[in-house]
């Protein structure tokens, strides 16, 4: 700074040393105004202007002769002098203060009054006026030197005082100048701030003679900020006043802060007002993302509720009601569409405060502007511009139930229509409108699906009782056929006994006998498996337990196929361990289901293929041969030592080398079913013989599995070693 640049000088006249050519009083008046202008620069730091401040009060120790002077019979400086330099001084320190203060306000009409009351101190003037400019105006330096002016940003600009001091000036509080005296004193302004202004001798324009008593003296400063004039500060003077040049100084400073101070004041309003718009998009957003997951918990309960249910009233209810709750309306109703018949009738109505309309029956034709909008799929609100008779003024908006189909079945998609009633100075926005669509989309989903559900369960109704029909049709068939087949079982018989002995010479007399033989004994067959298993579907029997002993009754269910096997040239094998165990269950039921599964491994292996018959004791919880599933929800029903023991059991295993396809593998249960090309011999057969075997295996409380693969078929039957209690219905 200059107050440390010259320090080197002032040392010497502290010691009573006279530098050449230059007196000590210049040097020292040269240093005071160095530091003195110092002061007036508003980016000192607080540290920079303490050390101004005790340089200043150093120097006018020195200048009054406190110090060592050159002369000490005449003091440096005259008493006057001395104390416009302390006045200056103090002046300076006053200006510290206010630039603090005007930077801790952030009220621009506090601003404004400190700015007043500030430059009325400052240079002890009668009284101060700051102007404020409605509008800011902006200064051209390029052109101040050559013709000084001031533009205004607007066409229409008027200044108006905002504050003055003391007391006496009050009045002037509120005066506005119009365009032409804002212009003439910003000028003036621009043109005499520098030499100052005595009213006396100066030449006043004509636009501020109402402005300036005779006599006066004023000064002024423009607030002004990069080039923007804010306002102007005037200090008055009632008598005829010679400004000094720091007091020009001092003002100009004054405005320069109260610049700075109003646009610190106007950048806090702007991020104030920035904020508070901040403040109402976040709660407005938050309030918007707030009703949208609100909507979508309704979607998403709405689609749950309606896609449980197979009701179309209760459909249209749950979506009504839901409607009516969420989006707080008057009421709400659900129609469904009759194209045939043109109408459209209301199923369900949900009313707030509105009467109920449910059951009404409106005839398209009668309100084609409204209909052949929703039937192409449109949705539209309005409002009623004469009163309802029952409903009165009110909003509605209406939206197609309809699922989405191309175009050309847009029609076809449109299943009915839902209305929301709102009040009558109610709009409603976009996101209520995607959210009725949405819920009118899965309702028409949902509506859907319960009429293919019905459809389909009308087919199935139908289906079953033509089944039940046909049941009853093979079994009274099967009771008729019964009697004659056992007629003519019975002639054969007698035909047999009585016939002469010379006819069984004949060859073709055996031959023909032995085929009417065979086909009365297969008829009887058929009859007798369509009448069981019409029996275990119809009315199951009591099942009948009894201990097996499973070596020796094995062996009597072989026996009959030994000499069938022989005569097929196929090769048969038995396994089981020797110390099988008995078990207990239906033995005519177990025997029906062996005998039936080594007949088909008989009739469909080839001649020299291979059959065995595996038997062994199992664990149900083994997963090697149980299924768990079928454990878990069956052990409940079995007699068991303890709960924690395992369920022991037995496994028959037929294998024989065929292969049934993988694709008819899940067919062969199904009654009168036959693998296509399984039988090249001709063997002949009903198709109910694995059906039977089912029926039977699902009696015993067993499981069947069946394997095909590498050109062997297994068959595996799962029982356990003892039912629940002796007998089961």
């Amino acid at each position: 700074m200059a107050f440390n640049q010259q320090r080197g000088q002032l040392n010497y006249l502290e010691d009573g040393v006279h530098l050449p050519g230059r007196s000590p009083i210049e040097v020292v008046q040269q240093q005071l105004d160095a530091v003195l202008h110092s002061l007036s620069n508003p980016v000192l730091s607080a540290a920079e202007r303490a050390a101004a401040v005790a340089e200043v009060r150093r120097l006018f120790e020195l200048l009054t002769g406190s110090q060592t002077a050159v002369h000490p019979s005449e003091p440096l400086m005259h008493q006057h002098q001395y104390e416009q330099l302390l006045n200056q001084y103090q002046q300076e320190r006053q200006l510290m203060q206010i630039t603090q203060k005007l930077r801790q306000s952030l009220n621009p009409q506090e601003i404004l009054a400190q700015t007043a009351v500030a430059a009325q101190q400052l240079l002890q003037a009668d009284h101060a006026v700051v102007y404020q400019l409605v509008d800011d105006w902006i200064h051209d330096p390029a052109k101040t030197q050559t013709n000084p002016q001031a533009i205004p940003v607007t066409d229409s600009v008027a200044a108006t005082i905002v504050t003055a001091t003391p007391s006496s000036a009050k009045t002037r509080l509120g005066t506005t100048l119009n365009t032409a005296q804002v212009s003439e004193l910003v000028a003036f302004c621009q043109q005499h701030i520098p030499l100052g202004f005595d009213g006396s001798s100066a030449p006043i324009p004509p636009a501020l003679v109402p402005l300036v008593q005779p006599g006066m003296a004023l000064l002024t400063a423009l607030i002004q900020r990069v080039n923007k004039i804010s306002g102007l500060i005037v200090a008055y003077q009632q008598s005829q006043r010679i400004w000094q040049w720091f007091e020009i100084d001092i003002l100009q400073q004054v405005a320069q802060e109260a610049a700075i101070a109003l646009q610190h004041s106007e950048l806090y309003q702007q991020a104030y007002r920035l904020n508070l718009d901040l403040e109402r998009e976040v709660q407005q957003r938050t309030e918007q993302l707030k009703k949208a997951l609100d909507y979508e918990s309704m979607l998403k309960r709405i689609t749950e509720r309606v896609r449980d249910s197979l009701n179309e009233e209760h459909i249209l209810q749950a979506v009504v009601q839901e409607l009516t709750v969420i989006l707080k309306l008057a009421g709400c109703n659900a129609a469904l569409y009759d194209l045939k018949q043109g109408t459209s009738t209301i199923h369900y109505d949900y009313t707030e405060s509105i009467p109920a309309s449910q059951g009404r029956v409106a005839h398209m034709q009668h309100f084609p502007e409204i209909y052949q909008q929703l039937q192409r799929g449109w949705s539209f609100q309005f409002c009623s511009l004469l009163p309802n008779p029952v409903r009165g003024q009110v909003a509605m908006l209406a939206c197609p139930i309809l699922v989405d189909l191309p175009a050309r079945d847009v029609n076809q998609s449109v299943l009915g229509d839902l209305w929301l009633i709102h009040q009558k100075d109610h709009q409603f926005e976009e996101p209520e409108i995607r959210l009725v669509q949405q819920v009118a989309n899965q309702c028409a989903i949902a509506i859907r699906q319960a009429r293919l559900y019905q459809a389909a369960q009308g087919q199935v109704q139908e289906l079953a009782e033509l089944n039940r029909l046909k049941d009853e049709f093979l079994s009274t068939v099967s009771h008729e056929l019964r009697t004659p087949i056992t007629n003519v079982k019975m002639a054969i018989h007698m035909l047999r006994a009585a016939a002469p002995q010379d006819n069984w010479a004949d060859e073709k007399w055996r031959d023909y006998f032995s085929i009417l033989e065979q086909e009365a004994s297969r008829e009887a067959d058929l009859i007798n498996d369509l009448l069981d298993l019409q029996q275990l579907q119809a009315m199951p029997r009591r099942v009948e337990l009894e201990t097996i002993p499973l070596p020796e009754w094995l062996s009597q269910i072989i026996a009959p196929f030994q000499p069938r096997f022989v005569a097929r040239q196929q090769s048969f094998t038995v396994h089981y361990p020797a110390d099988l165990p008995p078990i207990t269950a239906e033995s005519a039921s177990l025997r029906r289901v062996l005998v039936e599964l080594l007949n088909n491994a008989c009739k469909y292996t080839a001649p020299g293929g291979q059959i065995s018959l595996k038997v062994d004791c199992i664990d149900y919880a083994d997963s090697d041969y149980a299924d768990k599933d079928y454990v878990a929800n069956n052990v409940g029903t079995r007699e068991v030592a303890h709960e924690s023991d395992p369920i022991s059991g037995v496994a028959f295993m037929i294998c024989n080398q065929a292969t049934i396809p993988a694709t008819e593998l899940p067919k062969i249960f199904d009654k009168f079913y036959r693998c296509p090309n399984a039988d090249p011999w001709k063997q002949g057969g009903t198709g109910l013989g694995l059906a039977l075997v089912q029926k039977l295996v699902e009696r015993l409380q067993g499981e069947l599995q069946v394997t095909s693969t590498d050109g062997w078929t297994k068959f595996t039957l799962r029982l356990p070693s003892s039912l629940a209690g002796k007998t089961r219905s």
